[in-house]
C-alpha cells in the first residue's frame, strides 16, 4: 500500500499538471451535488465494519454502515448461504436505523466462481451478476460501490488496470437502470487520475465518485491535515462529480523501532542485518517460514521480484518490523488514543464545509487482534484503527467522533 501511494502521488502530478487544474477549478457545489446530498439525507456519517450493538454505533452519531457483498452464487448457480446471511445482517442494520452502503465483489471472486472478467465471452455473465445484486439489494442498500480500490495489487489481481477499469464500467452500465433510489458509484485508493479519467465516459452512470485517504498512516510523505481537502478538491475538479470519502481513518498506536529493536526482530530469523539476510536469502526465508508462516505466505504470494526487496522496502517493511516510522504521522496528532481523537475532532468540521463532499466513512469500528496483512498481533498498521477496542470499550476517538458529528446537520 505504501509504495502504491507513492506511485499515485507521482502519477497524479504527471497525469494532470497543477497548472491545468488552476484553470479548471470548479465552484464548491453544483445542482447535482446538492441533489445527491439531499437524496442521501444530508452529510453521510458512516463507519466501516461496525458491530451489531446498534445503539452504541448510533450513540457515536454514525448513521451508515459500509460492507462487502459476498459473491452470491455457487458453482451450480444456487444462491450461497453466506450471501443470504449477509443480506439478513444488512437488513438488521436497516431495521435498526443504520443505512447501508454495499460494495460489489472483487474480480478474483468472479474468477473463483468461473466467470473471468478478462474474457469477452464472460462479459454477459458479469453483467448478469451485477444486475442480480442491484435488484436483490436495492431495498436494503442506499448506496452501491462497484468493487474496491482497483489499482491496489491485492484487490486488483489478476486483472491489469485496463481490465479493472473495464470491470468497473461493466458494472456501472449494467446496474444503473435498476438502481432505483439508491446511489451508485466507485472508488479509488488516493487520487488515481488515470482511473478516473479513463472512466469518464461512464460517469453519466455515477451519482458519486469515491476516494480512500489515509494521511499519516502509510507513506512517509505529504502527512499534513490539509491533504484531505486537497485530494477531495482535486477529484471534484477532475471529475465534476460529487465526491464521497469512502474510507479514511487514523491509527491509535504505533511508533518507530530503534536500531536495537529492529536487530532483535532480524535475529528471530537467524541474522542480525538486512545485508546478511540478502546474502543467504533462501536460509532467511526458510527461517521466516518456520517462525512466522503468515509473513512467509504473504511474501511468497505478493512479491513480484526479490523477496528481500519486498520485505525491507516500502511495501512491507512497516509490517515486517511492526512499526510506524518517524515520518509516517501527522505531527500534531501522534499515533496514540488521544492523537486519534484529535484527528477526528479536527477533520470532520473541515469535511462538512465542502458542499461537493457527500460525507465520509470512518475506518473502522473496532481494533483487531492481529494484522490481516502480516498476521502479527503487534503490528500497528492494521490493528489499531478502531473507535472501540477489541472488547468494544469506547476509546477517546469514539467521543471525538460523536461530538464532531453532533455539529454536522
Amino acid at each position: 500500500m505504501e509504495a502504491f501511494i507513492m506511485d499515485q502521488i507521482r502519477a497524479t502530478v504527471k497525469y494532470v499538471p497543477f497548472h491545468w487544474l488552476a484553470g479548471h477549478v470548479k465552484k464548491d457545489s453544483s445542482p447535482e451535488a446538492e441533489r445527491v446530498r439531499a437524496k442521501a439525507g444530508g452529510f453521510i456519517k458512516g463507519i466501516c465494519h461496525p458491530s451489531e450493538n446498534f445503539e452504541q454505533v448510533k450513540g457515536a452519531g454514525l448513521a451508515w454502515t459500509r460492507a462487502d457483498i459476498p459473491f452470491p452464487f455457487d458453482e451450480n448457480g444456487a444462491v450461497k448461504e453466506n450471501y443470504l446471511d449477509f443480506k439478513a445482517k444488512m437488513r438488521r442494520y436497516r431495521d435498526n436505523g443504520i443505512r447501508v452502503m454495499a460494495i460489489t465483489p472483487y474480480p478474483k471472486e468472479y474468477i473463483s466462481a468461473g466467470i473471468d472478467p478478462r474474457l469477452p465471452e464472460d462479459e454477459a455473465r458479469v453483467r448478469e451478476v451485477a444486475v442480480f445484486l442491484v435488484n436483490d439489494l436495492k431495498d436494503i442498500a442506499g448506496i452501491f460501490q462497484v468493487t474496491n480500490e482497483m489499482g491496489v495489487p491485492r484487490f486488483t489481481r489478476p486483472l491489469n488496470m485496463a481490465q479493472a477499469t473495464r470491470f468497473i464500467a461493466m458494472h456501472l452500465e449494467a446496474m444503473h437502470p435498476h438502481k432505483g433510489e439508491s446511489l451508485l458509484g466507485y472508488n479509488s485508493a488516493g487520487p488515481q487520475a488515470d482511473l478516473h479519467a479513463n472512466l469518464r465516459p461512464w460517469h453519466k452512470f455515477c451519482d458519486y465518485v469515491g476516494i480512500d485517504i489515509y494521511i499519516g498512516c502509510f507513506a512517509p510523505v505529504a502527512n499534513y491535515m490539509y491533504m484531505h481537502e486537497a485530494m477531495l478538491r482535486y477529484l471534484w475538479s477532475l471529475t465534476g462529480k460529487p465526491v464521497l470519502l469512502t474510507e479514511f481513518g487514523y491509527i491509535s498506536g504505533g511508533a518507530p523501532k530503534t536500531p536495537e529493536e529492529k536487530r532483535a526482530i532480524l535475529e528471530r530469523y537467524g541474522v542480525s542485518t538486512e545485508q546478511q539476510a540478502r546474502e543467504d536469502l533462501d536460509g532467511f526465508m526458510a527461517k521466516i517460514k518456520e517462525v512466522s508462516p503468515s509473513i512467509y505466505n504473504y511474501t511468497v504470494k505478493n512479491a513480484s521480484g526479490d523477496y528481500a526487496d519486498f520485505l525491507f522496502q516500502l511495501d512491507f517493511c512497516n509490517h515486517f518490523y511492526s512499526e510506524l516510522p518517524r515520518r509516517t504521522v501527522i505531527k500534531k496528532h501522534p499515533h496514540t488514543p488521544e492523537g486519534q481523537a484529535g484527528f477526528y475532532s479536527e477533520i470532520f468540521p473541515s469535511l462538512a464545509k465542502l458542499p461537493f463532499t457527500l460525507g465520509a466513512f470512518v475506518y473502522c469500528w473496532k481494533d483487531s487482534e492481529k494484522c490481516y496483512v502480516c498476521g502479527q498481533n503487534d503490528c500497528p498498521t492494521e490493528t489499531r484503527w478502531g473507535l472501540v477496542d477489541m472488547q468494544e470499550n469506547e476509546k477517546p476517538s469514539y467521543y471525538a467522533v460523536r461530538d464532531a458529528l453532533m455539529g454536522i446537520k
